[in-house]
């Protein structure tokens, strides 16, 4: 038996198994706390099975999958469908690491608006000269700076929609090896530009963007996906940045190296494999 894919919801996942069962393929679930687990119960039918689930994936919600559910006929289910607060809904995608910026960031904004946004750059932001190079963490504290209401809500969303995958399929260490390695680029770019005045988490999110984007691309099988929906909406905001359309003030040098970073760092990855079946 060959676990193929896990999820946090289950409705999405009965989809999944009622359509396979369709194709004569049967799948059996099993719960691991608040995730679902799939698993092939016939291994001969691996490969019928992973290029269904790509294409599943990409589009998880189209109506033949419905259908599926429908024609099987089964009102029995091993899922159970329990009422999620929104609380349990975040922390149910999200790891410890991505749970931990996401709290560094609402922290350090509340102290933004004790203390006032000069004052908190004084101890975080982007070196201001060799002085200061020593100070290590100035190399990665200006993405937890964030300047209004929207861009702090901005920035987190994304981080929990992209970053939670990732430590959840990848793990920790990878989610924090993007974060870091595009926090780094990205604020070094935005600091060639425009000095040591910007602040923001939008580079890493533009990175997990790319990253995400791509290696569902290239591997679907990874279970990282990012519709391309989005990603054209992230290029158009990225464009849009530059001509100063929203008469916004827009790290858009942060945004393109964290988006590079992110789509080299997939591409790398996908070259080789990552994936381990139990």
């Amino acid at each position: 038996m060959i676990r193929i894919f896990s999820l946090t919801n289950p409705r999405i996942a009965q989809a999944f198994v009622d359509h396979m069962a369709t194709r004569g393929v049967q799948l059996q679930v099993k719960h691991e706390g608040q995730e679902v687990q799939i698993w092939l119960e016939d291994e001969s039918r691996l490969e019928e099975a992973e290029a269904e689930l790509a294409m599943f994936i990409k589009d998880p919600l189209n109506p033949r999958y419905q259908a599926a559910s429908w024609s099987t006929g089964n009102t029995q289910t091993k899922l159970s469908y329990e009422h999620y607060s929104y609380w349990q809904r975040i922390r149910s995608q999200a790891g410890p690491l991505t749970m931990a910026v996401m709290i560094i960031c609402i922290v350090v904004y509340i102290i933004q608006q004790i203390y006032g946004d000069q004052m908190v750059m004084q101890w975080l932001a982007w070196p201001i000269d060799s002085s200061q190079y020593a100070e290590l963490w100035r190399w990665f504290t200006p993405a937890f700076l964030h300047f209004s209401l929207m861009h702090i809500l901005f920035n987190v969303m994304w981080w929990w929609y992209l970053g939670g995958p990732v430590e959840k399929r990848l793990g920790s260490g990878k989610l924090f090896t993007i974060a870091v390695i595009s926090a780094l680029l990205s604020g070094w770019g935005q600091s060639i530009f425009s000095g040591i005045y910007f602040g923001g988490l939008s580079g890493v999110v533009y990175a997990l963007m790319g990253y995400v984007w791509l290696t569902g691309e290239l591997k679907p099988e990874s279970q990282l996906s990012l519709p391309r929906g989005l990603m054209v909406f992230a290029i158009a905001w990225l464009v849009l940045g530059y001509f100063n359309v929203m008469g916004l003030a827009i790290a858009n040098a942060a945004h393109v190296f964290g988006l590079v970073v992110g789509l080299i760092m997939a591409f790398c990855d996908t070259r080789t494999p990552r994936i381990k079946r139990s």
